[in-house]
């Protein structure tokens, strides 16, 4: 393990302790749940790039872009000769992707993201042609035009080099426009339904008791997840679930958890994470626990020395351990499955 890698890894095990270590804060109603039936909708849509700098697609590598361009021309009143072959080096065939957001308007504005789907090298300095946008419905709820932001390549800053972004992807900001409404009903009847992010019955309880102080008897949790809520009637709805959202919740403490990133070794946990005695021996590696409270983690390496960390044993001494004898993110997530295994690691264990 390089000393970058060190070094990143001690960073983000500066940054856990430092969440870990602040206790439990209010969070607004708003951050921990979303009103059930308001949210955004995904659109989808097949388009063209043209006015590429001969970077856009090899049509005989690719040809449904030829087909695309048969097709437009033809709606455009020109006609090709039969068995005529197109060389286009500046036409790019593309997927257009947007997010139509809750409470869009007709005439309003949206950001698109253009993806090549064929060959070409770049699509810097194209325009995409106009592109009806579908929901999963199959109807066109936004239409889309117009020239592309592409990332190009950083300067050089203290002799490094800035690697060059993805050319075949670019963005219009604005790029469509909303031409169909998603009717929004959820608030519209006299109950409205409250959806926690996560799961959580505690949490569910204290957003209704919050809710309650608020306008008592309006409020009841159902299961972990929702709170039905009683709106007022009229034009009073909006103002009472802007209070709502406004209103401050301490959530319950979250389940045990750890996340390990088996490609960089990161790992991520909250201060539920606890473990039990356990000693566990991995190709070169052996580890012993002793969870008592003066209990130690020592780490011991084949042809090393032997290393304590005098501190009552959790996971984050194991994994700091580990790796200041180098152990490699595979050494570690296999000791931390086989920890999970032998039911010594008390969380859930992902790994991503």
């Amino acid at each position: 393990m390089g000393r970058i890698e060190k070094g990143f890894l001690i960073f983000l095990w500066m940054l856990a302790f430092l969440l870990v270590a602040d206790a439990a804060r209010a969070e607004r109603i708003k951050d921990l749940a979303s009103i059930g039936g308001v949210r955004e909708n995904q659109l989808l849509g097949y388009g063209i790039v043209v006015g590429l700098d001969g970077t856009g697609d090899q049509t005989t590598q690719t040809p449904f872009t030829v087909q695309s361009m048969i097709s437009m021309l033809s709606n455009l009143g020109v006609t090709l000769p039969p068995g005529q072959s197109l060389q286009l080096k500046n036409v790019a065939a593309v997927m257009v992707t947007a997010s139509l957001p809750a409470f869009a308007r007709s005439g309003q504005t949206i950001d698109v993201t253009v993806s090549s789907i064929g060959n070409a090298k770049s699509l810097k300095g194209g325009t995409l042609l106009m592109t009806p946008l579908k929901g999963a419905d199959s109807q066109v709820y936004a239409v889309a035009q117009g020239n592309l932001a592409i990332a190009g390549a950083g300067g050089a800053s203290g002799g490094s080099k800035v690697t060059v972004n993805h050319l075949s992807v670019g963005r219009i900001p604005g790029g469509a426009t909303v031409e169909r409404e998603v009717p929004m009903d959820a608030i519209q009847g006299s109950i409205a339904t409250l959806e926690l992010r996560s799961s959580d019955f505690a949490t569910a309880q204290s957003v209704a008791d919050a809710i309650n102080r608020l306008s008592p008897g309006s409020a009841e949790a159902t299961d972990g997840r929702q709170i039905m809520v009683r709106l007022p009637p009229g034009s009073e709805r909006i103002g009472f679930l802007g209070k709502i959202e406004a209103l401050e919740v301490t959530p319950a403490i979250a389940s045990a958890k750890v996340i390990v990133n088996s490609r960089t070794g990161s790992v991520v946990m909250n201060r539920s994470v606890s473990l039990e005695n356990f000693a566990l021996a991995h190709g070169n590696l052996s580890v012993a626990v002793d969870g008592g409270g003066g209990g130690a983690v020592d780490i011991k390496q084949e042809g090393g020395g032997l290393l304590n960390v005098k501190a009552s044993p959790n996971l984050a001494d194991v994994v700091k351990a580990l790796n200041a004898i180098g152990a490699t993110p595979l050494d570690l997530v296999a000791i931390l499955q086989a920890m999970k295994s032998a039911g010594a690691l008390r969380a859930d264990l992902e790994i991503i």
